[in-house]
């Protein structure tokens, strides 16, 4: 007598585990540690955006303050339909994009140097941490200052650049200098947040994975990065939305000079030098709503349960 077994079809989906008591104390919990936080940040916040969506309604210039035009989204179709505001998106994009990618990279080799080191521990961390303590303004005319084909050390440094080099007179090298500022400025902000995530591994999966006869790369990728994806989706969603309002080193090293402007300088051309209110407050609004979009493709991207990383229901 035969059997038949049949296998489980693919569209069939796991039953669905409710949260653990555990889960929901610890939920709420939470809900009631930031909601005063939540509270104040809205009250500081919530007038001033909604005031920026309300003057992003109308045709609305400083110079001109009674000559105010009800004008619904035209000011977000302009923006929309200037090649100006697609080539400062594609920057800001740009240079969050390398930054974040390249800040992770040294950002994760200074915190395993920090979490690993022995002797002089802290004097080493607090070397890392100095760059971020530095006000950016400050750091971007440093930086300026190296960057100097006249005084600056950057070009002695590179001799096949040569000492005659203006970094500042192109796109590409002013945006590589822009970078580098950022870069250097942030990049200890990344370490501490990795730094956070790598002390959350267990010492004893990594033993074990060595006992096993793993190699170092391979604790690495198949131990210590999948425990601390957590972490690093933490870290990259902060810097990617800090990255992506970008003002401080482009108004110092450039003033968006060589088409090195970002979304952000775009806005306060419009409202501090044009005076344009309308159609800067509206500038504002697609800035907010990029950011929001790029935290949730980072959110999805990583997919992190932090349920199931506790192994709970």
């Amino acid at each position: 007598m035969s059997t038949t077994v049949t296998a489980p079809r693919k569209s069939e989906k796991a039953p669905r585990v409710d949260p653990s008591d555990r889960t929901r104390a610890e939920n709420r919990l939470g809900m009631k540690l930031v909601a005063p936080a939540i509270v104040l940040m809205l009250l500081v916040t919530a007038f001033p955006m909604l005031r920026a969506l309300y003057l992003s309604l109308f045709n609305y210039s400083l110079t001109a303050p009674d000559d105010r035009e009800f004008v619904g989204l035209s000011n977000f179709l302009t923006a929309l339909t200037d090649s100006l505001f697609w080539r400062d998106t594609a920057n800001t994009v740009l240079i969050m994009v390398v930054t974040v990618a390249i800040e992770l990279v040294i950002g994760f080799a200074f915190a395993m140097v920090m979490h690993r080191v022995i002797f002089a521990r802290g004097i080493i961390r607090t070397s890392i941490l100095i760059p971020y303590g530095i006000i950016t303004v400050v750091s971007g005319f440093a930086w300026q200052f190296a960057f100097s084909n006249s005084n600056g050390f950057v070009n002695s440094w590179l001799p096949l650049i040569g000492n005659d080099f203006n970094w500042f007179g192109e796109y590409p090298s002013a945006m590589i200098a822009i970078m580098v500022s950022e870069i250097w400025k942030t990049t200890p902000f990344m370490s501490l947040l990795l730094l956070a995530g790598l002390a959350q591994v267990s010492e004893d999966m990594i033993e074990a994975a060595q006992v096993d006869g793993a190699s170092w790369w391979q604790r690495l990728w198949k131990v210590i990065l999948p425990n601390m994806r957590s972490a690093i989706m933490v870290a990259v969603l902060f810097r990617a939305l800090d990255a992506y309002r970008i003002f401080d080193n482009i108004f110092v090293m450039t003033a968006g000079a060589q088409g090195t402007e970002s979304v952000s300088f775009l806005t306060y051309r419009q409202v501090i030098e044009q005076f344009q209110l309308g159609i800067g407050s509206a500038l504002s609004v697609l800035l907010f709503l990029s950011v929001l979009v790029i935290a949730f493709v980072i959110v999805k991207v990583f997919r992190v349960d932090l349920a199931a990383a506790r192994q709970e229901g």
